[in-house]
């Protein structure tokens, strides 16, 4: 019996040291398996890295994953632009969405800014290329901020900004018109005189944080929407123009909402008003001149045009 006793610790023991064995084995595989997890992993952020290089956006992945419906997207926040409906219209002064993108609207695609200096709120769009990069976000809507009339004389003997036809439910509907001088904020860059190239991309009479657009900031616009032969197209709004033909009608693709304001000439008389919306751009030509875009009611492609420094036309900032 006590030969047998022997024997059977025996026994247990060795069934004892088998069990420790197995069970550091399995951990050996958990940690194995853990391990190729990992490797996994990494793999995937690797994939998904080299993917973002291709041309896939990781700011709409960011987005979803760092921002809930009640947060404001950091890249609205970055840009000092809010989520369309931020602000209240019965406190500030909303400009009109009458002739904005009726779809925009609706699934709250466009942003908002707000402009301290008169408590005007405006639209603004963000467009890309079909990679979704070289991003532009410009006002959706014609500036309509009225400058001091004595600082307006102080830039020089031509300079003025008004309302198309004097009126002001004009500027309601289609912003105001500017001078260039005046567009620029600057004295000097009135006509006959020359305005420092330097000037080029400068703030001028947006409000802080947006500029004036460049002659090339405007080709990137035509770049990123298809091309200037097809430019007009994409950008006139669908409504508030006198379209010359069905075929020549806006679709307003990204939002931008182009409407005709016309101009006022260098003899002051009013024209054009809904038949062609031009632009100020930051690049001059010459002392007489310097360049706008123009959209026309008749033709689905943009220009990019010497306009006369006299002539009074539509400003759109564009986000800095």
């Amino acid at each position: 019996d006590g030969n047998n006793g022997w024997v059977i610790g025996t026994l247990i023991e060795k069934m004892d040291c088998d069990f420790a064995e197995s069970s550091d084995s399995h951990d050996d595989e958990d940690y194995s398996s853990d391990s190729e997890d990992e490797d996994y992993s990494s793999d995937s952020e690797d994939d998904y890295s080299s993917d973002s290089k291709k041309g896939h956006s990781s700011s709409s992945v960011k987005s979803q994953s760092s921002s809930s419906e009640s947060e404001v997207p950091k890249s609205y926040a970055e840009a000092k632009v809010m989520p369309s409906g931020t602000y209240d219209c019965i406190k500030y002064k909303c400009f009109s969405t009458e002739f904005l993108n009726k779809e925009f609207l609706a699934d709250g695609k466009y942003g908002e800014m707000l402009d301290t200096r008169d408590g005007q709120v405006y639209k603004t769009t963000e467009i890309c290329d079909r990679n979704n990069e070289n991003c532009q976000t410009w006002m959706a809507q014609n500036l309509n901020y009225a400058p001091d009339e004595n600082h307006v004389h102080s830039l020089g003997d031509y300079a003025w900004s008004g309302c198309y036809g004097g009126k002001a439910d004009s500027c309601a509907k289609y912003g105001r018109l500017y001078t260039w001088e005046v567009a620029m904020d600057k004295a000097g860059c009135g006509h006959g005189e020359s305005c420092n190239n330097s000037y080029e991309g400068s703030q001028g009479i947006c409000p802080a944080g947006w500029h004036l657009p460049s002659y090339n900031e405007w080709e990137t616009l035509f770049w990123n929407v298809g091309g200037e032969n097809v430019a007009g197209r994409m950008l006139k709004s669908e409504e508030g123009w006198n379209y010359y033909s069905e075929s020549a009608k806006g679709i307003d693709y990204y939002g931008f909402s182009a409407l005709p304001a016309g101009r006022r000439d260098d003899n002051g008389d009013f024209n054009s008003a809904g038949d062609r919306a031009p632009f100020w751009s930051s690049s001059e030509d010459n002392i007489y001149y310097t360049y706008d875009m123009v959209l026309y009611h008749k033709y689905l492609g943009a220009y990019l045009y010497d306009d006369s420094k006299y002539d009074a036309i539509s400003v759109r900032c564009l986000k800095d």
